[in-house]
């Protein structure tokens, strides 16, 4: 079963209906026994970093989510604000992260602030940086769609799975074993975040 977090952040219901659209049944929830069951998980969210780090705590989802993450390698999507809780931590917030994966969290810093407006919103591409089945078969020229003020900057390179362009080269996915993250949003990106998706139901 794919299981999407509902720790109160987000439109949940777009990325369950892309799903539907590619032929996958997912179960949205905040419940620790349905959690426990997950066979993949979707980490969505939007908004503060701080905000997402304090549902999860309350919702008591933090050591659940360690277990099946960590110890059982069950494969986990983290989706923008769901990526940016798997780092250490953010300059946006004094809440430790997830620590998935060694990163931190930082604010976009333009030398040309005509050009470059914060959040970065709107269509992108991505440069891939390693081979993965996340992107197996990908349609050509892929982009996709972004909205956000921060982004991931991993310490291990190896971590890192593609890059965009924003006036910076910036940290758009990553991929460290069974754990995967995306700044951007497939369930806003069409046939190309419909294929990223399926990717991730097929071959995780």
């Amino acid at each position: 079963m794919i299981t999407i977090i509902d720790f109160k952040t987000g439109n949940l219901g777009s990325i369950q209906n892309i799903l539907r659209r590619i032929g996958e049944e997912s179960v949205i929830t905040s419940d620790k026994d349905e959690v426990a069951r997950a066979s993949k998980i979707i980490l969505p969210g939007v908004g503060a970093f701080d905000t997402g780090m304090r549902n999860l705590a309350e919702l008591d989802l933090i050591d659940i989510l360690n277990k099946k993450v960590i110890e059982q390698k069950v494969p986990v999507l983290g989706i923008c604000l769901g990526m940016q809780l798997m780092s250490k931590g953010s300059e946006e917030g004094d809440l430790a992260g997830l620590g998935w994966i060694n990163a931190e969290t930082v604010r976009f810093r333009f030398e040309n602030t005509l050009e470059y407006k914060i959040p970065h919103m709107g269509w992108n591409f991505i440069r891939q940086s390693k081979n993965s089945r996340l992107l197996e078969n990908m349609f050509p020229d892929a982009r996709f769609y972004f909205v956000h003020s921060y982004f991931f900057r991993a310490d291990q390179s190896d971590d890192i799975l593609t890059t965009t362009s924003y006036e910076i080269e910036f940290t758009s996915a990553v991929e460290r074993g069974s754990i995967l993250g995306v700044q951007f949003h497939p369930e806003k990106s069409h046939k190309f975040g419909m294929k990223l998706l399926k990717n991730f139901v097929d071959f995780y």
